[in-house]
């Protein structure tokens, strides 16, 4: 089975609709949102539950009032000014170092586990459909990104692909989401800023030694980006396999909670018919 990751320099470039179109095209594959911190995937894959669990992925303090005798030395040596002058933790401020918990003489100190999210694993028509979120203040998204992964390869029934919608940005989220990739596949926009960004996110692929692809969606905007970014993708050995034109019909199509293949968008679905085929190609599984 291979993965490919559809990642971007920041959210809103397109690579969700160009992942549900191709759970639509895309035969005997899983399917995974690892945006877990505004997922919206599952807006466009309907499902049955199969599985859904809280995920406890960071610590808390608590302090023993029983215990503490209100030295404060728990709060002299707290790196993130986590507990009060009443010596109570705050916990939002708290990142589970620990450090007060050895630094109490009197062991009134404790660490629990905290919620940070929730998992889900849906059956669809498409395939397995993993995803989560995280609490909203939440800490530890490429933990739980890290998650979404295992619990879709949990449910493995022979399919050939696994289409991950990843997490925009560079941040551990995305290295969370290209680990163990064959292919990421940036999508970006023909803007000054999108340059920047898909820059900026090829690097991180390129780092971690993962074959990287481009799309240009809405590419007719700026011809001139677009060239631009073809001459980067040139230079640097990276593949441009798709340039989706502008399409104001996408819009209204997502509105109604359709994507472009839904939709009967002809000339976007035999775009990103093409990506797919090319993307094939370029990793030899069709000749």
């Amino acid at each position: 089975m291979k993965q490919v990751v559809f990642i971007s320099g920041k959210g809103g470039t397109g690579k969700s609709t160009v992942v549900a179109s191709l759970s639509l095209l895309v035969k005997n594959k899983i399917i995974a949102d690892c945006d877990v911190d505004a997922p919206n995937l599952h807006l466009l894959i309907k499902g049955e539950r199969l599985h859904s669990d809280d995920y406890f992925g960071a610590e808390l303090a608590v302090i023993d009032s029983t215990k503490c005798v209100s030295c404060g030395i728990c709060r002299d040596i707290c790196r993130f000014d986590a507990i009060s002058e009443k010596i109570e933790i705050k916990p939002m401020k708290c990142e589970g170092c620990g450090a007060c918990v050895l630094a109490c003489p009197q062991a009134a100190i404790s660490m629990i586990d905290l919620k940070i999210g929730e998992t889900y694993v849906d059956q669809t028509q498409r395939g397995t459909f993993s995803h989560a979120l995280l609490d909203i203040g939440a800490d530890g998204s490429g933990k739980l990104v890290t998650e979404v992964k295992e619990n879709l390869f949990a449910f493995l029934n022979g399919e050939d692909w696994a289409l991950i919608d990843g997490s925009p940005g560079i941040g551990c989220s995305v290295i969370a989401s290209i680990t163990g990739a064959d292919a990421v596949v940036a999508v970006c926009e023909p803007t000054r800023s999108g340059q920047s960004d898909l820059e900026r996110v090829l690097g991180v692929a390129r780092h971690f030694g993962i074959p990287a692809f481009v799309c240009i969606n809405k590419y007719d905007l700026n011809l001139e980006i677009t060239a631009e970014i073809k001459e980067f993708c040139e230079k640097n050995g990276i593949p441009l396999i798709g340039k989706i034109p502008f399409e104001p019909a996408i819009v209204k199509a997502l509105q109604l909670l359709q994507t472009p293949v839904e939709a009967g968008i002809k000339n976007i679905v035999g775009e990103i018919e093409n990506i797919w085929s090319r993307l094939q190609i370029q990793l030899g599984t069709v000749k």
